[in-house]
């Protein structure tokens, strides 16, 4: 009797809960299947299945035979992928989820590195600043950037910590002046992310302070990057993750304030699906961006 396919059989059966359906999905005859599954009731010494008209459910004894069969089974599968994974380049394609303003600003730093050196392997980008569902929309990897990860089965990979700094252009500072203190702060518009649950909120903290101010908004919306022209504009004064506004502070056109008082960090993830093995394509994704970001890319 070959043990490891009468046990995939029997796995098969229970899923799906019948005979016919499973040899269905297996393109085998219902009898083979049955015969296999009786064969390894006898080798095994007991009953693994209840058979009733409607469905087959699995005995007590079967319950604990299936637990154990899932386990070496996908311990099986994963020793396969992992001993050819040296021989297989990444192929097919990588599907990917990250917000609008990472998608616009940071992807092109990398990304064309990225995909010279799998060159067998098809980049499928989507790019939203609401919380994608990787299991329903079928995406492999999501980059976020967030200061909270909602409780779920998927795994989140920390790659970098983003500040997040107040700014405004220098000519709006030029006509309403520095905030020097986050008193001050509060005189002055604010453009504000409406996704957040409190956009016109601000929690400040220096070495010996912690101060929440609510600013009157003249701005709100739904992008960042629509943010960032009007801050660049001169609307008023706006927080931003670092990584949205690091080049416009690095050429003027932003300006940092109130720099001895600090925003709650956010962080960069990577997430995705748990498994107990990595397609190599997710694995070399997940490898390249972990060593890209864990030299600092966004510093003061």
């Amino acid at each position: 009797m070959d043990q490891l396919s009468a046990m995939q059989t029997f796995r098969r059966v229970v899923d799906l809960g019948s005979f016919s359906a499973a040899a269905e999905q297996a393109g085998m005859s219902h009898t083979v299947l049955s015969r296999q599954v009786k064969n390894l009731e006898r080798h095994l010494g007991t009953q693994l299945l209840n058979r009733t008209t409607r469905r087959l459910q699995p005995t007590e004894a079967g319950a604990l035979f299936y637990r154990h069969c899932v386990q070496i089974l996908e311990q099986m599968q994963a020793m396969t992928l992992e001993l050819s994974e040296h021989q297989q380049q990444p192929t097919g394609t990588l599907r990917l989820g990250v917000a609008t303003a990472f998608g616009e600003l940071e992807l092109g730093r990398w990304l064309a590195d990225f995909v010279e050196r799998h060159p067998r392997l098809r980049i499928e980008l989507n790019c939203t600043d609401r919380f994608v569902d990787l299991l329903e929309e079928d995406v492999d990897v999501c980059l976020r950037v967030t200061d909270h990860l909602p409780d779920s089965s998927l795994v989140a990979r920390r790659l970098a910590s983003s500040e997040v700094v107040l700014v405004a252009s220098p000519a709006y500072l030029e006509r309403h002046g520095l905030p020097d203190t986050p008193e001050a702060l509060a005189q002055h518009p604010l453009l504000g992310y409406n996704r957040l649950p409190h956009p016109q909120r601000l929690r400040l903290s220096s070495a010996t302070a912690h101060q929440e101010i609510q600013l009157p908004q003249r701005l709100s919306a739904n992008s960042p990057m629509a943010l960032r022209a009007a801050a660049i504009g001169g609307l008023g004064i706006a927080s931003f993750d670092r990584f949205i506004v690091d080049d416009a502070l690095g050429d003027g056109r932003l300006l940092r304030i109130l720099v001895d008082w600090q925003l709650p960090a956010r962080n960069l993830y990577a997430v995705y699906p748990q498994s107990r093995y990595l397609a190599p394509k997710v694995r070399a994704f997940l490898d390249y961006v972990q060593r890209y970001y864990a030299t600092p890319r966004w510093l003061n």
